[in-house]
């Protein structure tokens, strides 16, 4: 541990309350004005298993997950054994004192001194916080502003009993140094964001199937649907999730549709017609473990491709993926506007990782953002209207039926420039080539990788969506030990253009692609559309997410 950084883990099985005190002391940290980096794993069962919640604080801003353990908190012995080798060398380890635990770096705790069992995970993290310096009554106040109302006073008493038995004990811990004028800052999971992203773009109406980790998207709207408006429908299918929100989108009601993977791969005739109705509408997978079912619960890159080349046919998309929980929301705010600017789908690529992932972000004024207004005015679009008039840009004026005096009619099969059905083969060129003609215009509303380190790096990472963080950690590690590092983060993973990278890549010399799959989705994107090839890889596909160890450790052994 060092001053600047303490790596804090609750392990236990589910129905422990790990997601109840881990919560509490990581937004604690926040209002310290401490930074915080939080990584949830959990099996796929409602008790038993073995979870965690880890939580990375410091006074400087973090970014990426930590293997090494510098406070454990163990809700059952489990835990220890299975964490032991994290540990670091002056690292505390607090479990409950019946247990038969040997290691010098053990704190017992009579945990039954606390009451019952519901209150046994306030009373560790009480333990917690104090080992690391919060102030009991900071705690006390987070504990008014989460929990329900009915179990706060058992909750604080128990908490302050906590606090009492720890002042009556010898330990050696350093806790983090404090903060004089702590900043007002936000903490929030990676879909927390993308929903108020959503909300704060416009986005009105969502359908969804239930799936994990995609579903707190949709939680996270319902939690503000009525303040805000907004209309969530859970379907019966994925089928109906994606059609539903094209029918929303037609009638003028902005539209998200959150997923999976698997549910993302019934919903692939949807997002065709998408393609060819001109319909916007923004889907959210959020990956995890293939194929199948595969790990329903871990964390993966692998959908990249799947994202690329779904639906029949060919028209344009726009495919997001962002790099940390801030990203989220932007992200999520620009796919509401290139959709219904573009009328092309848009797809933004999470995985349970950042979905689930607390971190720490700036405020801003919210209430000062644009955000869309979907369909033309009607006072501005000529008629007699044609709702796929072949234009200049390809993108034709867009009126919402009932809206106005004119006719908006929409087809699955192709069409005329006014909408309905044809067979004219002379004229179903023109209309391929006006939809394609958009990715022209997406070109201006890119988004550039983002480099950061040397100008002319010995090792340049290349990584797209969640392994920013971890990347960027370890190009820094390496740097401290006096090699040129850099990174390139992209957080649009198409259309990619290579004018926008590849003299990054040519300067470099050696280039490494960091992704969280087995085949280097992103290097042979790359490839295919510039024609550089990255040989060199670090690849994780074991469900955990991408952390600075385990890039640290494939750099050392020379693996990819």
């Amino acid at each position: 541990m060092t001053e600047q950084i303490i790596n804090i883990m609750f392990g236990g099985e589910a129905g422990q309350g790990l997601q109840t005190a881990g919560p509490m002391l990581a937004r604690c940290l926040v209002r310290k004005g401490y930074s915080v980096h939080v990584t949830q794993t959990y099996e796929s069962r409602v008790r038993g298993g073995h979870n965690i919640f880890a939580i990375r604080a410091g006074k400087e801003k973090i970014s990426a997950p930590c293997e090494q353990i510098d406070l454990l908190i163990c809700m059952n012995e489990e835990s220890f054994h299975i964490h032991q080798e994290q540990l670091t060398d002056n690292a505390l380890v607090i479990g409950n004192e019946e247990w038969n635990i040997d290691d010098d770096r053990w704190m017992g705790i009579p945990f039954k001194m606390f009451g019952e069992k519901l209150y046994w995970n306030t009373a560790a993290s009480g333990i917690a916080a104090g080992l690391i310096g919060l102030e009991q009554e900071k705690m006390e106040k987070v504990i008014d502003d989460t929990m329900k109302s009915g179990i706060t006073e058992e909750n604080k008493r128990v908490l302050g009993a906590a606090y009492r038995w720890l002042e009556e004990k010898e330990y050696e811990f350093k806790p983090l140094s404090g903060i004089k004028k702590p900043q007002n800052k936000w903490i929030l999971t990676g879909h927390e964001a993308i929903a108020l992203g959503a909300i704060s773009g416009g986005i009105k109406f969502c359908s969804f199937y239930p799936m994990s980790p995609a579903t707190s998207i949709a939680q996270t709207l319902i939690n503000h649907s009525e303040k805000m408006g907004l209309i969530i429908e859970q379907v019966e299918d994925e089928i109906a999730a994606i059609n539903m929100a094209l029918g929303a989108s037609y009638a003028g009601a902005p539209s998200i549709v959150p997923t999976s993977g698997g549910g993302f791969a019934l919903m692939t005739e949807g997002l065709s017609l998408s393609g060819i109705s001109e319909t916007p509408v923004v889907i959210v997978i959020a990956q995890r473990p293939g194929p199948g079912t595969g790990l329903a619960t871990r964390t993966e890159q692998g959908d990249l491709w799947l994202a690329l080349h779904s639906g029949h046919g060919e028209f344009p998309r726009v495919i997001y993926s962002p790099g940390n929980v801030e990203e989220c929301f932007h992200l999520a705010r620009k796919a509401s506007f290139v959709t219904e600017r573009y009328q092309v789908p848009v797809i933004i690529l999470t995985d349970q990782y950042i979905a689930e992932s607390f971190q720490d972000l700036d405020t801003f004024n919210i209430s000062e953002l644009p955000f869309i207004k979907a369909g033309a005015d009607p006072s501005e679009v000529p008629v007699p209207y044609h709702r796929y008039r072949i234009t200049e840009n390809g993108i034709s004026p867009r009126l919402l039926p009932g809206h106005s005096r004119q006719l908006v009619v929409g087809d699955s099969h192709e069409h005329t420039e006014i909408g309905h059905m044809t067979e004219d083969l002379t004229l179903r060129p023109k209309m391929v080539e006006k939809r394609l003609k958009k990715g022209e215009m997406l070109k201006d509303e890119s988004i550039l990788p983002e480099y950061k380190g040397s100008k002319n790096p010995d090792i340049l990472f290349v990584c797209w969506g969640s392994a920013k963080g971890a990347v960027e950690e370890a190009a820094e590690r390496l740097k401290s030990e006096g090699k040129k590092t850099a990174s390139l983060h992209f957080s649009q993973v198409w259309p990619l253009y290579p004018d926008n990278f590849l003299k990054y890549l040519e300067k470099a010399h050696r280039v490494i692609a960091v992704e969280g799959n087995a085949t280097g989705q992103l290097a042979q994107l790359i490839r295919m559309e510039s024609g550089f090839v990255i040989e060199d890889r670090i690849s994780r596909y074991d469900g955990l997410p991408m952390t600075p160890e385990f890039i640290m450790e494939k750099i050392l052994k020379g693996k990819d």
